[in-house]
């Protein structure tokens, strides 16, 4: 059987960057996006697997079948997509413009749509299907002040994620979601310690989660362990939202 090919977004750094080190290290030949040259050059640089990296606006149709085009080509089959790319625009909804708003939905729903159409046909091929893993947000379940435009896009996540599950179903296309709690990534880092200490007093666990434990739930999603789960949103938040 040939190698199982993972593509996952945003992969350069953060929650990412673990997924591509975790599937890697699973066996799977991993490509990953990111959104300059300079990132991916800098997680080569940091990779402890073999994984290869390319430049891809998911918001952008052209550049985001350009990628999967070439994906395709080369490595013959996608068995796993990983929908992780994401960006924050944070402002309060008052003040937020629409720049503010448009671009954290075409990059974090849009780029999902984009992404998932570039690979589902692909999957219809493969005998034993494939699965597609969205990265969503506790922000998208329970919102957050601050937040508007990214709480709604996390939450069309939610809503394609279920959708897609019920059409690709009867090809044997796995489709869930993962919502990470708070988790410690450089974009997390810059909120500083006096935010970290709030949010950990909010959390049942008593601490921020490890990247590597959204990548670990991912691995299991990915593998054949997951076979009999599809349509699901998996929390990894330590207690943070339940219910």
């Amino acid at each position: 059987m040939s190698q199982k090919v993972a593509i996952v977004t945003g992969g350069t750094r953060g929650i990412g960057f673990a997924i591509v080190q975790r599937l890697a290290s699973d066996g799977y030949k991993v490509r990953f996006t990111g959104r300059s040259q300079e990132s991916v050059d800098r997680a080569h640089a940091k990779l402890d697997v073999t994984a290869q990296g390319s430049v891809c606006d998911i918001s952008d149709e052209g550049s985001v079948n350009a990628f999967f085009e070439e994906a395709i080509k080369a490595e013959g089959r996608i068995d796993v997509l990983v929908n992780n790319a994401g960006i924050t625009r944070d402002g309060l909804f008052l003040r937020m413009k629409p720049d503010q708003w448009d671009e954290v939905m075409n990059t974090n729903l849009r780029g999902v749509y984009l992404c998932c159409k570039a690979v589902a046909r692909p999957m219809m091929k493969n005998e034993e299907g494939g699965r597609i893993i969205n990265l969503s947000s506790v922000v998208g379940v329970g919102g957050n002040a601050g937040q508007v435009n990214y709480a709604a896009a996390k939450a069309g996540v939610l809503g394609l994620t279920k959708s897609l599950a019920k059409e690709l179903g009867s090809r044997n296309i796995l489709v869930n979601s993962i919502a990470p709690g708070f988790i410690e990534t450089d974009m997390t880092a810059e909120l500083g310690e006096q935010v970290k200490e709030t949010v950990e007093r909010s959390v049942p666990l008593g601490r921020t989660g490890r990247a590597e434990e959204v990548a670990a739930l991912c691995s299991f999603l990915a593998g054949p362990d997951s076979s009999y789960i599809t349509g699901q949103t998996i929390h990894v938040d330590g207690g943070m939202l339940m219910g």
